[in-house]
């Protein structure tokens, strides 16, 4: 990782919700932002951030995510995520998450990511697959 990476840097992006995003087990009327949705929008936004930091052979994966999920946001609306670098330990990185919409907070979290070597994690996979399928 470059070491432009530091503790205290900081990014957001807007998400509209859509039905995808929202639950359906409560009728039309009830549709509002899921909380699975909230998880993967706020671990993509995080993968999505430290690319930029990473080098050549680089990427991150999670390694821990939580969220309360605290307000309902409404289907159409847009949510604002918010991530910040709370802590680097060699090549663990440790986010805080704050999710947003139109009217009102409705989600704090935290999310840990690990950066890899691609290659070096591509063979790993490839022993595995190999020991699970033959």
């Amino acid at each position: 990782m470059k070491e432009s990476l530091k503790t205290g840097l900081s990014t957001s992006k807007k998400i509209k919700i859509d039905q995808q995003r929202t639950i359906g087990f409560m009728g039309e009327e009830g549709r509002v932002y899921s909380t699975p949705s909230m998880v993967e929008d706020i671990e993509y936004t995080c993968h999505e951030f430290l690319q930029s930091f990473m080098e050549p052979g680089e990427n991150t994966v999670g390694t821990h995510v939580s969220v309360d999920h605290i307000g309902a946001t409404l289907e159409n609306d847009t949510v604002e995520i918010t991530i910040e670098i709370t802590n680097i330990e060699g090549r663990a990185i440790h986010l805080k998450a704050e999710v947003v919409d139109s009217l009102e907070k409705v989600g704090t979290g935290i999310h840990n990511r690990f950066v890899v070597d691609v290659d070096k994690t591509f063979e790993r996979l490839k022993e595995k697959s190999e020991k699970v399928f033959g």
